[in-house]
């Protein structure tokens, strides 16, 4: 097998202050994901379809400056002024929630703070990539994670907070939605001040994916539309299927509601959630770099479709709570574990094309993902989207397990 010579052993210095600039955009998300789907079904009355649409709508936009945003981090070999516009588009997109309440003001606002997700993300995943090397890259994107996650955590603990400290006033959700602004402040610092960019000038020191390494120099070859080899989009194809059944997780708020979880209990079942995804993301990344990144990605799709599957069977509030913590093992084997095997696949000059054909491929799918699930959510019952998303990802597992075997043979 055709190998790449080695790099210098690489710290995690940078990856920490990315993952710290993660953490406080983390808290900013997650003080209004949990209670977003409440107050636009509770507060201003919109049917479960117009929030999947909306969510789903806010993906597909982040789907599509993913790749405009990875392509621009190619061209220039800048990240950091893309991050930053990305975070600042945010900061302003959900204070304004709590002021124009119409559905199409809700629209465009969720459509600009999914711009801001989309514009960030694919610099950022470049910034890990490149500051990591093959043999120790999981467990960088398991560090960013863990620090993202950790946000995650915060961030609904405040909620719960500032949900118990306006709880008698109706003003209660647009208060929230103007203190989220305020973390991405402390984000746009780390991001100006302590985060350094990354050249493309050193190959990776192994270009194969672990799903099937390259036998041969033939099959390491690029091909010709960009340079990205074709296990890439093997791996994309695979990924896609996976995510049309992968609906916003609004859906599982809206179904712990559904089974009888409070609303003062849904920030720590969601803190819960995010705590074990936070303690489980650099365990489980660096088991990737040393049993192969396929097997960690094929354990999380098998713990999505037992948890969806649980949230189809919940009826108490216990089991939503045992079952929020399952699912996030799934986050933590799947979400900086699949990045790391882009990273591995692709030479590093196209980086950041390739995360943003990933996460755009990812996030517009997310838009028929969400639809469909609210769909079947109104038109059948709240537990159909769940059945639907496991069936789905039973048959992705399936098909990256076949084409592992047959890369084997």
């Amino acid at each position: 097998m055709e190998t790449f010579p080695a790099q210098p052993k690489k710290k995690f210095g940078n990856v920490f202050y990315v993952g710290l600039l993660s953490f406080f955009g983390g808290v900013s998300q997650d003080m209004f994901v949990p209670i977003l789907p409440l107050y636009l079904a509770n507060v201003l009355g919109f049917s479960k379809e117009f929030i999947g649409l909306s969510e789903g709508l806010l993906t597909a936009a982040a789907s599509a400056f993913r790749f405009v945003a990875g392509w621009l981090s190619d061209k220039f070999g800048k990240q950091k002024p893309i991050v930053f516009v990305g975070y600042f588009f945010s900061m302003i997109s959900r204070p304004l929630l709590a002021i124009f309440t119409g559905g199409a003001a809700i629209i465009g606002l969720r459509f600009l703070d999914g711009v801001g997700k989309g514009v960030k993300d694919s610099p950022k995943d470049v910034l890990i990539a490149g500051s990591t090397e093959s043999a120790n890259r999981g467990k960088g994107f398991g560090i960013a994670r863990m620090l993202d996650t950790f946000g995650s955590v915060a961030g609904p603990v405040l909620l719960f907070a500032l949900l118990y400290l306006f709880r008698d006033s109706l003003l209660k959700y647009h208060y929230i939605l103007v203190f989220c602004a305020l973390p991405l402040f402390a984000t746009l610092g780390i991001l100006v001040f302590k985060v350094k960019e990354v050249s493309a000038a050193n190959p990776p020191k192994f270009w194969s994916p672990k799903f099937g390494r390259a036998k041969s120099a033939e099959e390491m070859r690029p091909i010709k539309d960009g340079g990205l080899p074709i296990g890439f989009y093997l791996f994309l194809a695979v990924i896609a299927l996976f995510t049309i059944g992968n609906s916003s997780d609004a859906f599982l708020i809206l179904r712990a509601q559904n089974v009888g979880v409070s609303l003062l209990a849904i920030p720590l079942v969601y803190a819960l959630f995010n705590f074990v995804y936070a303690s489980a993301s650099v365990p489980l990344g660096s088991l990737s770099d040393r049993i192969g990144r396929e097997k960690v990605i094929l354990l999380g799709w098998m713990a999505y479709a037992i948890a969806y599957i649980g949230f189809a069977l919940a009826k108490t509030s216990l089991e939503i709570w045992i079952i929020f913590a399952f699912y996030g093992l799934y986050y933590a084997t799947t979400e900086g574990v699949a990045k790391a095997f882009v990273a591995d696949i692709v030479e590093p000059s196209h980086r950041g094309r390739a995360y943003g054909i990933y996460n755009m491929t990812v996030g517009i799918l997310a838009l028929p993902a969400s639809v469909i699930a609210g769909f079947l959510w109104d038109k059948i019952n709240p537990a159909a989207p769940f059945y639907y998303g496991a069936v789905l990802s039973a048959i992705a597992a399936a098909l990256l397990f076949f084409f592992v075997m047959r890369k084997k043979k």
